[in-house]
């Protein structure tokens, strides 16, 4: 038993650094198009890519957040800021890196989020939502930050919805007794796909009121624009 948790818990570190770099290396590529210094690209990479994760922390009440536990969890965004530093004049023509990566982020995130909230003994209505949270909530801070319109209420856009399928999808493999390293891969993978399928092809949700149309949605210049 032991073992098993042991193998679980470092299994679930590794899916929340690999997470945690995704989202950083979302947070530098912004940092670079709106032309912040370097110390201003470090900091928006560790906001994205540690804010889920602090704040699911706090409210499963785990103690410190792991952020701020384990010192392992600061490099992932200092790489981060180092790679753009360095490669961003040769990438900055694929203008879809910045949601490739994020979306990598969005996907491992809603997993591990979920896994931990499960764990920690909530029930799994209240596993997904926080899943979801910490999926989307580092991306929220890095938009606001940035001044950009948050692309969880973007209305070009879906960003939620990706997050709720693989945190409700870990949660029911979980509870039936068949999540695995093999269904936690292919969660991440439908997340991942459904993410960037629906940026590309302009997928929407209906908006707040019925009738209301997207003024100026097809319009005017696009800060994501697709390849």
């Amino acid at each position: 038993m032991e073992l098993h948790l042991f193998t679980f818990d470092l299994a679930l570190v590794w899916l929340d650094l690999a997470g945690v770099f995704f989202f950083a290396v979302s947070g530098s590529l912004l940092a670079a198009k709106k032309q912040f210094d370097i110390i201003g690209s470090l900091l928006l990479a560790s906001l994205v890519s540690l804010g889920g994760g602090v704040i699911r922390d706090i409210i499963i009440n785990a103690g410190p957040p792991a952020a701020f536990t384990n010192p392992v969890y600061l490099l992932p965004p200092l790489l981060a800021a180092v790679l753009v530093y360095f490669l961003f004049s040769s990438i900055q023509r694929f203008t879809s890196l910045l949601t490739l990566f994020d979306a990598g982020g969005l996907a491992l995130f809603c997993i591990t989020g979920t896994l931990k909230a499960l764990a920690a003994g909530m029930n799994p209505v209240a596993a997904v939502l926080l899943g979801v949270t910490t999926a989307v909530g580092g991306g929220l801070l890095r938009d606001i930050t940035a001044n950009e319109i948050p692309t969880l209420f973007d209305a070009r856009d879906l960003y939620a919805l990706p997050a709720f399928s693989g945190a409700a999808l870990t949660a029911l493999l979980w509870n039936t007794g068949a999540f695995n390293g093999l269904t936690a891969a292919l969660i991440a993978a439908l997340v991942f796909a459904f993410r960037v399928v629906a940026w590309r092809r302009g997928w929407r949700v209906p908006l707040a009121v019925r009738g209301w149309h997207r003024a100026g949605v097809s319009t005017g210049a696009d800060s994501r624009a697709r390849d």
